[in-house]
């Protein structure tokens, strides 16, 4: 069959498919809106399927798989798209959901004409692909037809022809699916089972994120008996990459799935007991090119309070305080009544040693007061019995003064030796820390104000002592999780329903914040030892050119990380651009306006101008205004990212993508031939899908020679 004849019979079943689509959406009735609760539960069934029928009518399919069971006569056409559509008058699927289990063959099947097999509900079911067609349709018209694969045809390079055409599309300012490209290596992590811990090291571009939502939605097909969409959450780094990732699941039928960072999920849960000090502060002190810079190493106060080792102190802290949380003493609410000491460590230690103990100490309170009511009860006398029941309370009362406060903050401040220090609480604060920290920590806690490292050891100690039943999930997915220390995933674990089923992301040589996240994946493995976590790493970058890759490479072998290159897809571009210009600001501005108008004017969309700092940036915004030069300034509160052009400091771009990026002020002083610096930059360089460019004035960075010098290497 021609490449014509393909695109006529592709274009007959669209204008079919569309057809069958109108009237289907047609038969459903109007929107009901009256108080008929039967017909409410009906109307949002029909409400779904309006929703459903809308999506498919712009986009019915993206694939075509010809597919012949083994034992059966008659190979099948199977039609796949982001949703699943039946038709009366036709017995297979009219439609197949992408997350159906035949549908994995359009994703993992790479050629061959050796059997092929998928997994159902039954078994393994095998047989033959003798089609694999990629169809791109944009607004109810078919746009192109590739065919990847045909049996017995030669096949050669035509498979990466369909990528390649969907990677050069042009940005916006939301992050998109990816379910008419996914490769057969990020199915496996779709696909995987739902009882897993993934471990994903994804280079800059891999689609890691895309994948970890798509995931979710997977999850939510195959095992819909089992998961529900609102106890599923997504732990992103900041709210403007949540907004910017905020359309895919959407577009894939998702709802109702929580998306917040550790810090706002962690002050909620803590319901404002305390405030948090500027999160940004330790931040800025890192970025910033002069002042104090943060301690690295296990030293760093998020490293230190985020390791599993200070996980263990807080456990210990806390068996100690349960052991000694029961003075010894009887209460004698009167004359002649006695509750001992024994009977009431009985009650606590025994009959309910199975509730957490902030639980433990509020049934312990209301058996005390049974007992005291059941005592009153034998008292006759009213006058009597009135004297008795206001001793008995003040006596109740003062017993329980003397337990300890077990909100979270509260027993923090006791593990420090706050606010009147217990032996033990006040020899072990010492030991836990760094002097230092210990007592910088000490000092912030007395004002009851908390940095953002002690989110997680707070949210620890609640789980521990008040139990997560009303805060439970499913599925959990981090993202940036270089940047998440230890303990704070064994925090989400411990919010876990059953199970351990998580989808953990990220990239090491992308790790830059040094002071708090982790330096090797086994950090993150360790919080669920003994069960083994699946490590997955995706090489393969769909996001930049063959020559910003090659040259971000360069950047990364200063980063110190181990980590194998990014490879590219075969998508050639321009060179990287490196630009001096004298330091003057008339000339500087203007080769930046200069270099934003012409990526404009060649039809890119989205155009980055990345500062090292955010003071940096703030200058750069106004001298580009002062030019005529319109572009939104990210800031480190910012909730939305608007597209166009934008000025953002590096360390704020990590997770974004635009069609171009000019790095500015890449010189020495801003950019030091050491590991910290050489990964900014690669986070800079990778958000490029198409055009480069790294200007300096005066001295430039000794990572742009570098850089070169490792791209000319590779090359040759």
């Amino acid at each position: 069959m021609t490449a014509q004849q393909a695109y006529r019979q592709e274009e007959e079943r669209l204008g079919e498919t569309l057809a069958e689509i109108a009237r289907q959406r047609a038969a459903i009735p109007p929107v009901y809106h009256g108080d008929d609760f039967l017909e409410q539960v009906l109307e949002a069934k029909r409400a779904e399927s309006r929703e459903r029928l809308d999506v498919l009518g712009k986009e019915p399919y993206f694939g075509r798989l010809d597919w012949q069971e083994s034992g059966q006569p008659d190979m099948k056409p199977l039609y796949i798209g982001k949703r699943g559509m039946d038709r009366s008058d036709v017995e297979e699927p009219y439609i197949i959901d992408w997350r159906a289990p035949v549908a994995g063959l359009f994703y993992s099947f790479t050629g061959g004409d050796e059997t092929a097999s998928y997994e159902a509900p039954e078994g393994t079911i095998e047989g033959a692909v003798h089609l694999k067609r990629n169809l791109a349709i944009r607004e109810r018209t078919l746009d192109r037809v590739v065919d990847t694969y045909v049996r017995g045809g030669d096949n050669l390079c035509v498979s990466d022809e369909f990528l390649l055409y969907r990677l050069g599309e042009n940005k916006d300012n939301r992050l998109r699916d990816i379910v008419s490209t996914i490769q057969a290596e990020q199915d496996r992590i779709i696909r995987a089972p739902r009882q897993a811990v993934l471990l994903i090291q994804g280079a800059a571009g891999s689609g890691k994120t895309t994948v970890a939502l798509h995931r979710l939605a997977y999850l939510l097909y195959e095992y819909r008996e089992q998961v529900k969409a609102e106890r599923m959450i997504i732990f992103a780094p900041n709210a403007m990459f949540l907004d910017y990732i905020s359309g895919v699941l959407p577009e894939l039928g998702v709802g109702n799935i929580r998306q917040t960072t550790f810090a706002d999920w962690a002050l909620a849960l803590l319901d404002g007991s305390c405030k948090l000090a500027d999160e940004r502060e330790e931040a800025k002190r890192w970025f910033a090119l002069s002042g104090k810079r943060p301690p690295l190493g296990d030293d760093a106060p998020g490293r230190a309070k985020g390791s599993l080792r200070f996980k263990a102190w807080l456990d210990r802290g806390l068996e100690q305080l349960e052991r000694a949380f029961l003075p010894d003493a009887d209460l004698v609410p009167w004359e002649g009544a006695r509750l001992t000491a024994a009977t009431i460590r009985g009650w606590f230690a025994d009959e309910y040693r199975h509730y957490p103990l902030a639980m433990r100490r509020e049934r312990l309170a209301a058996r005390m007061k049974r007992w005291l009511e059941m005592q009153l009860q034998a008292v006759h006398d009213p006058a009597q019995r009135k004297a008795k029941t206001a001793a008995g309370r003040t006596k109740l009362n003062a017993y329980m003064k003397k337990l300890p406060d077990t909100s979270p903050l509260a027993v923090y401040k006791l593990l420090f030796g706050l606010p009147k220090p217990a032996e033990w609480a006040a020899e072990r604060a010492e030991a836990a820390l760094p002097d230092e920290l210990a007592a910088s920590t000490r000092k912030r806690l007395a004002k009851n104000v908390v940095a953002p490292e002690d989110l997680a050891p707070l949210l620890w100690i609640r789980a521990r002592l008040s139990g997560t039943d009303n805060e439970t999930f499913d599925h959990i997915v981090v993202d940036e999780a270089q940047d998440a220390s230890p303990l704070q995933i064994a925090v989400m674990n411990a919010h876990m329903k059953g199970a351990a089923s998580f989808t953990i992301l990220g990239d090491l040589a992308q790790g830059i914040y040094s002071f708090r996240g982790i330096e090797r994946w086994e950090e993150h493995a360790d919080v669920f030892a003994p069960v083994a976590a699946s490590y997955f790493q995706l090489k393969q970058s769909y996001r930049s050119t063959m020559e910003i890759i090659a040259f971000a490479n360069g950047i990364m072998t200063q980063a110190g990380t181990g980590l194998e290159p990014a490879v590219p897809v075969f998508r050639s571009g321009d060179p990287v651009q490196t630009l001096a210009v004298k330091a003057v600001a008339t000339e500087r501005i203007e080769a930046i306006a200069g270099y934003v108008g012409e990526a404009l004017g060649a039809g890119l969309k989205t155009v980055a101008v990345i500062g090292r700092t955010g003071e940096d940036c703030r200058a750069l915004h106004a001298e580009l205004a002062g030019a005529g030069v319109e572009a939104s300034l990210i800031a480190e509160d910012q909730l939305q990212y608007r597209g166009g052009v934008s000025i953002v400091p590096v360390y704020l771009a990590k997770g974004l993508e635009f069609d171009a990026v000019l790095i500015a002020d890449c010189d020495a002083r801003r950019y030091a031939a050491n590991a910290a610096d050489a990964k900014l930059l690669y986070v800079g360089c990778t958000r490029a899908l198409h055009k480069l460019c790294l200007m300096h004035a005066g001295e430039p960075s000794p990572l742009l020679a570098i850089a070169r010098e490792n791209a000319n290497r590779a090359e040759a």
